[in-house]
C-alpha cells in the first residue's frame, strides 16, 4: 500500500554536506547531531522542546514523528542495533522525558547506544514544580549511562556530542541531554567542536598479556571447551574475529539471547542458545564442559540458572569491556578486561593450530541428535507457532532482520528461526519489555532500508504499542508484522499452569481485536491465518505489499515454549515437555 501523501522523505534539498548556522543553543544541538553523523531521529513534538524541532526545521536530518515517546526510544534504539550507530530520540519535558524511561533502562540493560534529548522548563522554573517539569536527571540517571544538564547556550553543543560519543563508545549504552528551553532559545554562535569523549574516559582495548597466555594455556589442556558469544560480540564488531577463532580451533559455540547471529546457527560447531529457553545441547554444553570463554555477557540470571550449577566443571576466561562485569555474577579464572575483537586475537595469537579435542565435538553432535528443536503438529490440528516461524525463516533472505515483543512468540522466534548474520535479531533482552516489537521494526528498517524486516508479536505485546503502525503507514515502511495470536498473555499463563495449578488470573483475553481489521483501519494490509494451508501464501502474500502488512496468525492457545529450566534451575536439567517440568 503506498502513501503518495508521504513520500517526500528525504527532502531533496535536504542532500549534501549540513549547512545549519549556528544563532542560538537549539541551532548548536541541532548542528552537533549533524557533526556527529546523525541521519535520523525518532520524536514527539512539545513546548519545552519546540526550539530544538524549530531548529530542525531547515536540517538534513531526517525526524520520524512516533505516536508515543515509548515507541520512538525502542525505535532509536532498534536502529542503533542494527545500523551500530547511536539511534537518537526527542521528546518534551515531564511526561514526554518520563515517557522515554522504559526504552532508557531498556537500552541500557541491553547495552544499546541510544541518545535521548529532552527539553526542560527554563533554568529560573527547575524546581519549583512549573507545567510539564519533572527531574529529568535524576529520574534517568540510574537507567543511563550518564546523563547532562545543559545550562549554557555556549557550550550545548558539545554536551551533545559528547553524549553521542560516550553512548557508542566502549561499552555502549544510553545517554540524556536534559535541554532547558531558555539555553535552547538562548543566543549564541558558538559551533560545537567534533564530538569526543570525557578527558576521564579511556575504556581498554588490550587486556593483560600474562592473564591472555596463562586463559591461552589453559584453553590448550582443555578437554571439552565452549565458547559462549554474547551480545559484547555484536556491539564490539567482533563476529568476524569470534568466527575465524572458532571455526580454527574448532572449538563449538553457544550463544546468549543477546549474542544470536554472533555465530551463523548452520554451522557444525554452532549449539545455538543456552539458558532458560535454550537448546537442550548449549545446556548441555556449559554443564558439562571443562573450560568456558565468555565474551562480551553478563551472566545474567536468565542465562546461567542457579550459579552453583552454571558450567560447574569449567574453568572460566571472561573477556568483557566494562571492568563491572568481569566476576559480577561468576567468577572469572582468568579475567580479560578488554574489547572484544582485540581480546580474541591475542588469545588466537597465543594458540596455533586447531585444538584436539574430536570427542567433545562428537559428543556435542550427539547431544544435537537426542534434544532436537521439534515439536508435534498436526495439519488438521491448531496453527503451531513454530511452524510460522520457520515458515517465515524459508521464505526470507538470510539477511531478513527479525524484531520482537517479549512472550512466548519471543522465544519461538528465536528458537525456530536459524541466524546466520549480526545484526538481525533485535529485541529486548535483559529488561524484557512487552510492546518493544513494532517500534523496533520501525528503527530496524530505516536504519537497513534495503533488507526485509518481520516483526513477531504476541496480541497483548502488540497492543501495547500498536499505534505506532499509523507511523509505518505514514512513512511507507515495508515492514511485516506477525501476531501470533493465542488470545493471553501467553508466558504468563504457560507460568501460572507450571508453577500456580493452573490459576489463571489476568493472563486471559475474553475478547480481542480482529487484527486484520484493525491493520486495514491504520491503512496497512491486514490478513487473517487459521489453516496450515494458508500460512505460506499469505506470508508471501505479505512479503509483496508495498508497505506495511499485519498478520493474524490465530495459534494453538495452549501451546508452551520448550525446552525451559525453572528460575534458579540446573541449566543441564531442563524440561522438555510440562510434564517433565513438574519432575524438576
Amino acid at each position: 500500500m503506498t502513501n503518495p501523501e508521504f513520500d517526500q522523505y528525504p527532502p531533496e534539498d535536504h542532500e549534501g554536506e549540513p549547512t545549519t548556522e549556528v544563532d542560538c543553543g537549539a541551532d548548536a544541538v541541532v548542528a552537533s547531531l549533524e557533526q556527529a553523523g546523525v541521519e535520523i531521529l525518532f520524536g514527539v513534538q512539545g513546548g519545552a522542546i519546540m526550539p530544538v524541532y524549530d531548529a530542525l526545521y531547515d536540517s538534513p536530518m531526517r525526524h520520524i514523528t512516533m505516536g508515543h515517546e515509548q515507541g520512538a526510544a525502542h525505535a532509536a534504539d532498534a536502529y542503533g542495533i542494527v545500523s551500530g550507530e547511536p539511534g537518537v530520540c526527542v521528546a518534551t519535558s515531564g511526561p514526554g522525558a518520563t515517557n522515554l524511561i522504559t526504552g532508557l533502562a531498556d537500552a541500557n540493560m541491553d547495552s544499546d547506544p541510544l541518545v535521548a534529548l529532552t527539553g526542560q522548563v527554563p533554568t529560573g522554573m527547575v524546581g519549583n514544580d512549573a507545567f510539564q517539569e519533572t527531574d529529568t536527571i535524576g529520574v534517568t540517571g540510574p537507567v543511563t549511562k550518564t546523563n547532562y544538564f545543559a545550562d549554557d547556550s555556549d557550550t550545548v553543543g558539545d554536551v551533545v556530542g559528547e553524549a553521542v560519543e560516550l553512548s557508542r563508545r566502549g561499552r555502549p549504552g544510553p545517554t540524556v541531554v536534559d535541554l532547558p528551553k531558555d539555553v535552547t532559545l538562548g543566543e549564541t554562535d558558538q559551533r560545537p567542536s567534533e564530538p569526543r569523549l570525557p578527558d576521564t574516559y579511556h575504556p581498554p582495548d588490550r587486556a593483560d598479556q600474562e592473564t591472555v597466555e596463562a586463559a591461552a594455556e589453559a584453553l590448550k589442556r582443555a578437554e571439552k571447551p565452549v565458547i559462549l558469544s554474547g551480545g559484547g560480540v555484536i556491539k564490539g564488531e567482533a563476529t568476524a574475529e569470534l568466527r575465524s577463532f572458532a571455526i580454527e580451533k574448532g572449538i563449538p559455540v553457544i550463544t546468549t539471547m543477546p549474542g544470536t547471529g554472533s555465530f551463523p546457527e548452520d554451522h557444525d560447531l554452532a549449539l545455538e542458545m543456552a539458558g532458560m529457553h535454550g537448546t537442550g545441547y548449549a545446556n548441555m554444553g556449559i554443564t558439562h564442559c571443562d573450560y568456558l570463554l565468555g565474551i562480551g555477557t553478563r551472566f545474567d540470571d536468565r542465562l546461567t540458572g542457579a550459579i552453583e550449577t552454571f558450567a560447574p566443571e569449567a574453568e572460566l576466561a571472561h573477556i568483557d569491556i566494562d571492568p563491572a562485569e568481569i566476576s559480577k555474577n561468576i567468577k572469572a579464572d582468568y579475567p580479560l578486561l578488554g574489547d572484544a575483537g582485540t581480546v580474541i586475537g591475542q588469545l588466537d595469537g597465543a594458540i596455533a593450530g586447531p585444538l584436539d579435542i574430536d570427542p567433545w565435538r562428537e559428543q556435542c553432535r550427539t547431544w544435537k541428535e537426542e534434544y532436537p528443536m521439534d515439536y508435534e503438529w498436526d495439519p488438521d490440528g491448531p496453527l503451531k507457532p513454530q511452524y510460522v516461524v520457520e515458515t517465515f525463516d524459508e521464505l526470507t533472505d538470510d539477511d531478513t532482520i527479525v524484531t520482537t515483543g517479549v512472550g512466548q512468540h519471543q522465544m519461538w522466534a528465536v528458537q525456530y528461526w536459524t541466524y546466520t548474520e549480526p545484526r538481525t535479531w533485535v529485541s529486548s533482552h535483559g529488561l524484557g519489555t512487552m510492546g518493544y516489537g513494532l517500534p523496533a521494526a520501525i528503527g530496524a528498517k530505516l536504519a537497513a532500508p534495503k533488507q526485509d524486516v518481520v516483526c513477531f508479536d504476541g496480541d497483548g505485546s502488540f497492543l501495547m504499542t500498536g499505534e505506532e503502525l499509523a507511523v509505518a503507514v505514514r512513512e511507507n515502511l515495508d515492514i511485516v508484522v506477525a501476531i501470533l495470536n493465542n488470545a493471553a498473555v501467553g508466558m504468563v499463563r504457560q507460568w501460572q499452569d507450571a508453577f500456580f495449578e493452573g490459576r489463571h488470573s489476568a493472563s486471559q483475553y475474553p475478547w480481542i481485536p480482529a487484527f486484520d481489521k484493525l491493520a486495514e483501519a491504520f491503512g496497512a494490509e491486514g490478513f487473517a491465518v487459521e489453516q496450515y494451508d494458508e500460512v505460506a501464501e499469505t506470508i508471501e502474500a505479505a512479503l509483496a505489499v508495498d508497505g506495511p502488512a499485519v498478520i493474524d496468525f490465530h495459534i494453538d492457545p495452549d501451546e508452551n515454549v520448550y525446552p525451559m529450566v525453572p528460575s534458579g534451575g540446573d541449566n543441564g536439567r531442563f524440561a522438555l515437555s510440562e510434564a517433565q517440568l513438574e519432575d524438576l
